[in-house]
Order: structure tokens, then sequence, then C-alpha cells
């Protein structure tokens, strides 16, 4: 894959750096904590820079841009700390939308996720049962004049603010079903809350959901492929901008160090503490790196592949920005611990990067479960 920006990407993420810059300051992100809407202009300005269509085919109003282009977009993105629902919509919900081979659905939804006018976000997680993506709990069954959907969904990134939410169930025969189902559906509740990143999730519950035959994007293994690919695609985009957070908060840590004194001496001449920021940078570049690893990865077809590389990535993301988020803090004293500074923001951005799309356990336990690969032990022979 190519990595070299183009002239298009280029200006692109400089025109997101600028604008990000201009409005996602810490002021408006303190007043974004407490109010659970959506911001509009704060979305509408991604929409307008073309951050929501990205990826998504020229057909349906998009860009049609490749996933290298996911990598500069979405490490500006982490650097400002956008906590709209960029990746849970235009990254996984496009995906999997894509990849359902649904053409009526995508005709009517890619291009309004594209223009900001819809947030689609997939609800697979469910109650008690961790990480695993295979539903359970959550029935589709046949009705008269279509499906009712019983269940209930739990940790659904920016569930309160979409739109319409893409549920996985399982019907009779135990197989996956993909659904749409719309916001103002009778017998959906919502339960919205804040998460430690000052983003949002919700609880949802299905009771008696009906739903007709046009609401199923996939079912079976095709549905399965899509889920498995969106929340690749959105781990990816998720490593980026954990990788852009990190940049960041080096950076701000660097400013600090230089500009407070003791001994008459800048913080940054003292050799301990220059140690603790060579730490903190090159934990920042391995996740870059592996941010480039995982953005690779998609643009292979075999699933088992894109996971052994996949999940490297998410795990090296977590390592990193837990080290870079502590260093950090530390390195601020006091200071780091106090609501009047940034640097707690990105601290608790990077430590929620563990817990969203799987923790490192459960990736841990994903790269265990690989077939071995013949060739790379030959290699490492």
């Amino acid at each position: 894959m190519d990595f070299v920006l183009s002239e298009e990407q280029r200006m692109l993420a400089d025109s997101l750096r600028r604008r990000v810059g201009e409005f996602w300051t810490l002021s408006r992100r303190r007043r974004a904590r407490t109010d659970a809407a959506l911001d509009a202009s704060a979305w509408s300005a991604l929409a307008d820079l073309g951050v929501l269509g990205l990826t998504i085919s020229p057909d349906h109003d998009g860009f049609g841009e490749d996933p290298a282009s996911l990598l500069p977009v979405h490490v500006e993105l982490g650097r400002g700390l956008v906590a709209e629902p960029v990746i849970p919509s235009a990254v996984i919900a496009a995906t999997v939308l894509a990849r359902s081979g649904n053409e009526d659905a995508q005709a009517q939804w890619l291009p309004a996720i594209a223009s900001g006018e819809a947030i689609l976000t997939l609800a697979y997680l469910e109650p008690g049962r961790r990480y695993a993506v295979r539903p359970a709990s959550t029935q589709a069954t046949r009705g008269a004049s279509g499906w009712v959907l019983d269940g209930e969904k739990s940790a659904v990134w920016h569930g309160g603010a979409a739109t319409a939410w893409i549920v996985s169930a399982a019907d009779e025969a135990g197989a996956t079903l993909l659904l749409m189902v719309p916001r103002d559906a009778a017998g959906v509740t919502v339960l919205d809350t804040p998460t430690l990143d000052a983003t949002r999730a919700a609880r949802l519950t299905f009771t008696g959901v009906q739903l007709d035959d046009s609401a199923v994007l996939a079912r079976g293994d095709a549905a399965d492929a899509a889920i498995e690919a969106g929340l690749h695609w959105g781990i990816a985009a998720l490593c980026a901008q954990a990788a852009g957070a990190m940049e960041q908060l080096l950076a701000m840590t660097v400013d600090y160090l230089r500009t407070r004194k003791q001994f008459n001496q800048p913080l940054a001449a003292f050799q301990a503490l220059q140690h603790k920021l060579a730490d903190m940078a090159i934990a920042k570049e391995l996740a870059l790196s592996m941010a480039y690893v995982a953005v690779a990865a998609l643009t292979e077809p075999d699933a088992a592949e894109r996971r052994r590389r996949i999940s490297p990535a998410k795990i090296e993301a977590a390592r990193a920005g837990r080290l870079v988020g502590q260093l950090a803090v530390q390195l601020h004293g006091g200071m780091g611990m106090t609501d009047e500074l940034e640097v707690g923001d990105y601290f608790k951005r990077l430590t929620a990067v563990d817990v969203v799309l799987g923790d490192t356990a459960y990736h841990y336990a994903q790269m265990a479960a690989l077939p071995l690969n013949v060739s790379d032990l030959e290699r490492a022979a």
C-alpha cells in the first residue's frame, strides 16, 4: 500500500488540522461533556471537509478514497480529541453497509452518512458477553409481516446520537441477521450515558420491535463477514486516532518542560526527565507504525490475515497510549491531575483506547486462535 500522501490528501489533512485547532478547543470540549446532544455545527463541519464520506464510493456521493487515507485524517482527529461519532458512523457502519451486499440500503443510507444527514452505529455487543461478536440473546423471529426483534445491546458507541442502528440478532436457526432499526421504531428504549473519555455510549432494549423484510441487510456468513470488516476498519481508524492523541500529548509535555523551571533551569534540562520524554516518543512512534500496519491490513481479503495484523496494532495502541498518558500526567506533576489542563483529557482518551472494540486480553485471544503461519515460521528459522 502506498502511504505517500497525494496532494488532495495533504490538503485535506492541513485543512482538517486548522479546522480542528479552531473549533475543537478546550472550552468547547468542557461544554460538550455536560451536553448529551450532538453538536450539529461540528458534525456539519466534518461533513463539509469530506471526512464523513472519505471512503464511501462516489456512486453513493462519497470520495472513494482507499484505506490509506484513513491514516492522515484520523491522526488529525486524534490530535484534536474530536469526540463526534466519525468512527462509529462514517467508518464502521459505512463499511458494514458497503460489505452487506444490500444495494437498496446502500443507496438509501451511504449518501446520508457522507453528507452528515444520518448517523448510523453498529449495535453488536450484549450484556454479560464482553466482546463476543456473534449475537446470542438478541433474537429476530418471523412475524406475520416481517420480523420481530427482542433483546438488548450494550456499549453501543454513540448509540444515543444515531438516526438508525445496525443491529445483529440471531434468527431461529442461530444464524446472524443484520437489521436496520430506525430510531423512531416502536418498542426501542435508549439509555444514553457519558463515558470515561467524554464520548458517549448507549444501552438499547428491543421489545417486540416490528420490522419488515426490507430491514434485513444480510444473513448468515455474509452478515458475520460484514460485521468483522466493519470492526477491522474501526480498529484501524482508532489506532490512527490514538497515535495522533499521543503526538499532541507529547508536544504539550515537551512545551511544559521547556517552560517550567526548577533551580533556575527548565525541567527539560534534567536528564531523568529527558529519558521519560524519550520513552514517550518511542511509544508514540511504535503506535504510529502499527497504525500503518492496521490500515494496510484493510486491503487483505482474508479475514484471518487481517486479524493477524489488526489485533497486534490494537494491542500496541492500548499499551503505548497508557504509557504516554501516564508519563504525561507524571511529568506535569500535580497540575497534570487538574481539570484546568488538557492533559487529563488526553490521558482519559488514551486510557479508553484499550476497552473500545476489544481490549488487550480479547485481542491476544484472537491472535492465539489464529492458525500458525507456516511461511513466517520458516522465515524465522
